[in-house]
């Protein structure tokens, strides 16, 4: 399905997180969206005449609207999803009953938050899951899949309405100093430069696209 430039009607899971509200605010400040359909299990503290908010079970989606382009940023933590198995019905099921359900109205073209090191064949459970999601939209007939995969996020969750997470708090200072002796693919970069990347990337790209995170970090820089 295809629509001019002017008309990109867009879906995004994860509103509430923090690459995912960065990526909302892109997207409503885009004026060749027409549309924005914010998937959410709460509702948002944001307001825009092109943004559309869904509250829904991820487990049990209703027909979603008809859409160009999807971005996945569901995400949660073992720590607070309080188990492997919820760990994964957030990370790889929603995200996953997401896109099938975008796809079978018609989007082609998918943007997805990942994290470095995803891997379905690894021996870290977090790294497995990840790797598990992006292997299952690979395997879906997409025009374009664009995964970001991220390294540490150089940002704090305050205002977020999510618990504080204490190694995040610690490794943010350090991931700075040692940013520029760190192999590019594991540097860390900034949410809103994800945010940012992903965006400007999925409505142009062709085939799979990944985007690691010194890649990510240019992009999102660009104007």
């Amino acid at each position: 399905m295809t629509t001019p430039d002017d008309q990109r009607k867009v879906l995004l899971a994860g509103a509430t997180g923090l690459v995912g509200g960065l990526m909302l605010q892109a997207l409503l400040a885009d004026s060749s969206v027409s549309q924005v359909h914010a998937l959410s299990r709460r509702p948002l503290s944001v307001s825009h005449p092109r943004l559309q908010v869904h509250l829904v079970d991820f487990s049990d989606l209703p027909e979603l609207p008809q859409v160009n382009e999807v971005y996945l940023a569901l995400g949660t933590t073992i720590k607070v999803a309080g188990s492997q198995t919820a760990f994964r019905a957030v990370d790889l099921d929603a995200n996953l009953a997401v896109a099938r359900a975008a796809f079978a109205v018609g989007a082609r073209r998918v943007g997805l938050v990942s994290a470095v090191g995803a891997n379905a064949d690894s021996s870290v459970f977090y790294n497995r899951v990840k790797g598990e999601l992006e292997s299952a939209l690979k395997a879906m007939q997409l025009t374009a899949l664009v995964i970001a995969q991220p390294s540490l996020l150089l940002d704090h969750r305050d205002g977020l309405q999510q618990p504080p997470r204490l190694g995040e708090k610690l490794a943010i200072p350090i991931g700075k100093l040692l940013a520029p002796l760190l192999p590019g693919v594991y540097r860390p970069v900034y949410a809103r430069a994800v945010a940012q990347a992903l965006v400007r990337t999925v409505p142009q790209a062709d085939g799979v696209v990944v985007l690691a995170s010194n890649v990510l970090a240019r992009l999102g820089e660009q104007h």
